[in-house]
């Protein structure tokens, strides 16, 4: 294959990479980017066999058998809930995998390599770490392996700091003729620097520290394929790390903070969660029957869906109950915040998998000026989101987050396993409205009993 065909495929490659890109911003869209995205890496895979004939071409085929069918595997095994995990490590990896390319380049052709390769490498390899290590502590953290309280010590800023100002020193020093130690020097810290960058953060931030990881591993893409001299690699980081620092741009924003304070507020003496205190204030409980008398007879209900739905796997029964209640007359509608659940789009993609209409989900800006006229909102596994101390608590941890107006409705219904706190770790004052009633149990026991009673009525 000649230069100019090879080029003209990396081309194709990179238009199905954006065109894919522009399509997984509609959910109606989103399968077709999917297949168009995949299209773009089997033209590139092609390409790089065909035009650059590797070596050791048996090893790769084998490398890429083995990872191909971990992959087919983990995503038809993958439970709707463990979707963040999975993200996390798919960062972890994409960031490893640019640190190690520029390892490899510096120890063969350093001596060849000009500085403002050996300067990218260094920068590649900076980065890379962070991703991965960053991304395998939020992995943690989400599969519940460890705490997801923010983690400091005494100091920690002043380490953070010199570790930091260590790494970008080595970093600086690559180009000027360092030897690969200091690259496997820079490596180690960077690991370290990824650890401490990520352990501050807790609670209901971890989305975002997620969204600014993956444009981490984007950007280390771009750079490796700078290091590479790979311009598709180039096309694709650079669209990965764009569009995952304008996601966490918009996350910040639906949480009413800013990035800065989101990471590093912690060090300051500031925490993401609260004291996860149960308050011993009374609510009202009811069992299914008063529930389904509530919502068979409203004119319109509008669902606020968060993680409960999720670990639950109740997205289908939340659907039955909506499909029975839409055959008596009543008005059925989803109220999506920013950040509910794990990732962005966790509920996007959750209530599709049960071929919800992606004309009844709302984003929070659209669908909180109709909570005055509901009749009932219904919180399935929510708790932040529909918090109104996020409102009118100005110590809370979540203050000045956007939430869904659910305590606007003219009654609220809370779908509860427990009165245990949020991701947040505190209290949720619209539990104990008086307009509130609280259906205990496990989200999709509930949700099937709601559907049997509000048939019987």
């Amino acid at each position: 294959m000649s230069n100019d065909v090879a080029d003209l495929a990396y081309l194709a490659a990179a238009v199905c990479f954006i065109a894919a890109l522009k399509a997984l911003s509609s959910p109606r869209r989103a399968r077709l980017g999917n297949a168009v995205g995949a299209a773009g890496a089997l033209i590139a895979v092609i390409v790089v066999f065909v035009a650059e004939r590797p070596d050791n071409l048996l090893p790769i085929l084998g490398a890429l058998l083995v990872g191909g069918a971990a992959g087919l595997v983990s995503a038809q095994r993958v439970a709707m809930t463990a979707m963040p995990q999975m993200v996390a490590v798919f960062n972890a990896l994409g960031g490893a995998a640019g640190a190690i390319v520029a390892l490899v380049e510096l120890y063969h052709n350093a001596e060849g390599a000009s500085r403002g390769q050996l300067a990218v490498a260094g920068f590649t390899i900076l980065i890379g770490s962070v991703a991965f290590s960053g991304s395998m502590i939020a992995f943690l953290r989400l599969q519940a392996l460890m705490t997801g309280r923010p983690l400091i010590f005494p100091g920690m800023r002043w380490i953070f700091g010199a570790l930091l100002a260590a790494a970008l020193v080595a970093g600086v020093w690559i180009p000027f003729g360092a030897s690969l130690w200091v690259a496997v020097l820079l490596t180690v810290v960077s690991l370290a620097v990824g650890v401490l960058f990520v352990l501050p953060v807790g609670g209901a931030d971890v989305p975002i520290v997620i969204a600014l990881l993956n444009a981490f591993s984007g950007i280390t893409v771009a750079a490796s394929g700078y290091v590479l001299s790979n311009s598709l690699l180039i096309v694709a980081g650079t669209l990965v790390g764009a569009s995952g620092a304008l996601l966490t741009q918009l996350m910040a924003k639906a949480m009413g903070r800013s990035v800065g304070n989101i990471l590093f507020g912690a060090f300051a003496g500031g925490s993401t969660l609260g004291a996860a205190a149960v308050s011993e204030r009374p609510v009202r409980a009811a069992g299914p029957e008063d529930v389904a008398i509530q919502l068979g007879y409203a004119r319109r209900v509008v669902v606020a869906p968060g993680y409960g739905l999720a670990v639950a796997q109740a997205q289908h029964a939340l659907r039955d109950l909506a499909d029975e209640l839409e055959s008596r007359g009543v008005e059925v509608l989803y109220a999506i915040h920013p950040v509910a659940g794990r990732m962005p789009g966790h509920m996007n993609v959750l209530l599709a998998e049960a071929d919800v209409p992606y004309d009844k989900l709302k984003d929070m800006e659209h669908i909180n000026p109709e909570f005055r006229t509901t009749d009932v909102a219904l919180v399935v596994g929510a708790n932040d989101v529909v918090n109104p101390a996020a409102r009118n608590a100005p110590g809370s941890p979540i203050y000045g987050m956007p939430i869904l107006a659910a305590d606007e409705a003219q009654s609220i219904v809370f779908l509860k396993r427990s009165m245990r706190a949020g991701f947040a770790g505190i209290e949720n004052d619209l539990m104990h409205d008086p307009k509130t009633t609280l259906l205990f149990g496990d989200a999709k026991e509930s949700l099937r009993k709601l559907v049997a009673a509000v048939k019987a009525l």
